[in-house]
């Protein structure tokens, strides 16, 4: 059945490639000009008309200068400063791995230009040492350099499918040695122009080659080996599902895939069958929503890559801000494809659990398949973070990467999700212990424990639920709660009726603080900027951003909440609801009461509580400054 459905999508997926490939083609011959709007390059701008000439806005991030056009017609987010920065550190270790392979040593301005190497000598062989080192070495054997901003023929081909203003692939040819191209593609023809206006500002002609095609359709036409790119950075506005299947095709043996997502309300669970539509799994709103979107990100990307006998294999995974971050190396093995099934998701084989939860009674939720490997490669991760540590200028978000390389290196690889202090204090309805307190109990039950960079209040453990609900059971002996209050079918009471088997200690220990967290590096950032976040999409002459722009954005900032109304709106509001009191014969106040005190009609639709009726000076309505009465329960 599995193969049946495979070969029909692989055909409607070759021919839809072959489509892909004829339209291209087709746009690629040489067109008479059909009016006076054309493009530098001769070609018509398909229906695209160009605007006015506006004001520009340069904008200088890194070794870039880029030059924007005032109207919202190419995308930018500064922002997303940290992305880049992360990115070119992470393909500058990349291209230090691979290159060294072939003989070659990239050299990265403010990095120091020997690398020390430590042998251990035996006094007679010192001597024998240091002529060696006195010695003249031919220029044959000395190793092959690559330096930033120059062409290096057995270096890296980088292609950076969605490019926008071309500012990433300008701070790579700027900032990461070892390259030998970079294509900065996109299908808007206003952004191709301005990619091309950028590169001759910045003076990376050389390197940087702009192009104009949609990137599906480019990534398909170089799947052949020869022909495949060693690293393909995605960074759509939104989801990257409808790239990933080209990607995985077109990324060369071994090469690295950087993939942005930006649609963090379908991977947080906000809508369970988009996210299977685009993703292939069903998320869960949950506390933990941010580690599992990048588990539903890496699974996709792994299946997607089956179909073709690939696999990927995880070196660094971010949540930040708004979006998820993966960068995944990808192989060619078919044995390691067929494990790729029981790593995450077989028929029939499973946790035996019952319809409702052995601790608080509720029912379970599915989700999934995710991804149930660890998500980074710890000494990848660690050779980034003393790359960006030793050379902090190279960055502007150096201290931000830092702090966020620093929590991933600290993580539990073999732990997937986490739990928060917030949501195990709150289930039970108890005062919340201190981070120290529950990992110094857990700690002292003999369990891990670790933070997590997806969340701040995160705890990350391999200590059972029932252990961790036996510590919070403890606590609440601790600092109780009432239980007259809680109702006998409330998650609540199901887990405090039961007595604690394990008796929590909550001392604190030296360990229980993370390295990070005494160092005070900074892991989670604030706010960098007001109204910050996912901005809007870029369109072809749109509005100017300005006064106008912002004005809009307040005013939609609150847009599902009604309206404020005055003290004569309210106490008129308040007057259609019959008073409680009122019925029962026990009002004190008459007609000073703020509620109606006429006989309830069979059209009432509510019913209001008049507890605390405040007594007011005339029997007029409350005045602009008279004092509103309660609302309505």
């Amino acid at each position: 059945m599995s193969g049946a459905r495979i070969v029909p999508w692989l055909s409607l997926t070759l021919r839809s490639a072959c489509s892909l490939c004829r339209a291209g083609f087709m746009e690629g011959q040489p067109q008479r000009p059909t009016g006076p709007v054309s493009m530098e390059n001769g070609t018509v701008l398909c229906g695209e008309k160009r605007p006015p000439e506006a004001k520009e806005t340069t904008v200088t991030e890194g070794a870039a200068r880029i030059a924007f056009p005032s109207a919202n017609e190419v995308f930018y987010n500064p922002v997303q400063e940290f992305n880049r920065d992360l990115t070119c550190a992470v393909i500058t270790e990349f291209a230090r791995i691979q290159l060294r392979a072939k003989g070659i040593q990239i050299k990265v301005p403010g990095e120091k230009d020997v690398q020390k190497v430590v042998v251990d000598l035996s006094e007679q062989e010192e001597d024998k040492a240091e002529l060696k080192e006195g010695a003249n070495v031919a220029p044959a054997d000395q190793p092959q350099t690559a330096a930033v901003g120059e062409i290096c023929e057995e270096g890296l081909r980088v292609l950076e499918g969605l490019a926008a203003s071309g500012l990433r692939s300008i701070r790579f040819a700027g900032e990461v040695p070892g390259l030998q191209s970079v294509v900065a593609n996109d299908a808007s023809a206003r952004a191709v122009d301005l990619i091309r206006h950028n590169v001759q500002l910045n003076k990376v002609a050389h390197l940087v080659r702009p192009s104009q095609a949609d990137a599906r359709m480019l990534m398909y036409q170089h799947q052949r080996v020869s022909e495949r790119f060693d690293v393909i950075d995605l960074d759509p506005y939104g989801s990257p599902a409808p790239f990933l299947d080209a990607a995985v095709q077109a990324v060369s043996e071994g090469g690295l895939l950087c993939v942005t997502c930006t649609d963090m309300a379908v991977l947080a669970g906000n809508s369970g069958e988009t996210c299977y539509s685009k993703y292939g799994a069903m998320a869960l709103k949950s506390r933990a929503c941010h580690e599992m979107a990048l588990r539903i990100v890496l699974h996709s990307l792994d299946l997607r890559a089956n179909c073709y006998q690939r696999f990927v294999v995880p070196l660094l995974s971010i949540s930040a801000d708004f979006y998820v971050r993966v960068f995944v190396r990808v192989f060619t093995g078919q044995a390691k494809v067929k494990a790729s099934a029981r790593v995450k998701f077989s028929a029939a084989c499973g946790p035996p659990v019952a319809p409702e939860c052995e601790h608080c009674g509720q029912r379970h939720q599915l989700g999934g398949p995710l991804w149930a490997e660890p998500i980074h490669d710890l000494d990848f991760v660690g050779r980034v973070l003393e790359a960006v540590s030793a050379n902090p200028s190279r960055f502007h978000t150096s201290e931000r990467i830092r702090g966020v390389l620093s929590v991933v290196t600290e993580e539990l690889p073999d732990v997937p999700l986490y739990y928060t202090l917030d949501q195990l204090s709150s289930t039970i309805h108890c005062s919340t212990p201190s981070l120290l307190q529950l990992r110094s109990a857990l700690l002292h039950a003999g369990f891990r424990v670790s933070l997590s960079h997806a969340c701040k209040n995160a705890v990350k453990t391999d200590a059972p639920a029932s252990v961790l609900w036996d510590i919070m059971r403890c606590w609440e002996k601790e600092c109780p709660v009432k239980r007259e209050r809680l109702s006998e079918t409330s998650p609540a009471f199901r887990i405090l009726s039961v007595e604690p088997r394990l008796q929590a200690n909550f001392t604190i220990r030296d360990d229980a603080n993370p390295s990070s967290r005494q160092r005070g590096l900074k892991r989670f950032q604030a706010n960098p900027e007001a109204n910050w976040g996912p901005r809007p999409r870029a369109r072809p002459g749109s509005k100017t951003v300005g006064e106008a722009m912002e004005h809009r954005r307040r005013l939609l900032q609150n847009k599902r909440k009604e309206p404020a109304e005055d003290l004569a709106q309210r106490a008129a509001r308040l007057k259609t609801f019959p008073c409680k009191r009122f019925k029962e014969g026990t009002c004190p106040l008459g007609d000073q009461c703020c509620y109606s005190h006429r006989s309830p009609t069979p059209k009432a639709t509510a019913e209001a509580t008049c507890t605390d009726c405040p007594q007011t000076s005339n029997q007029n309505p409350p005045g602009p400054g008279a004092t509103a009465g309660p609302g309505v329960d």
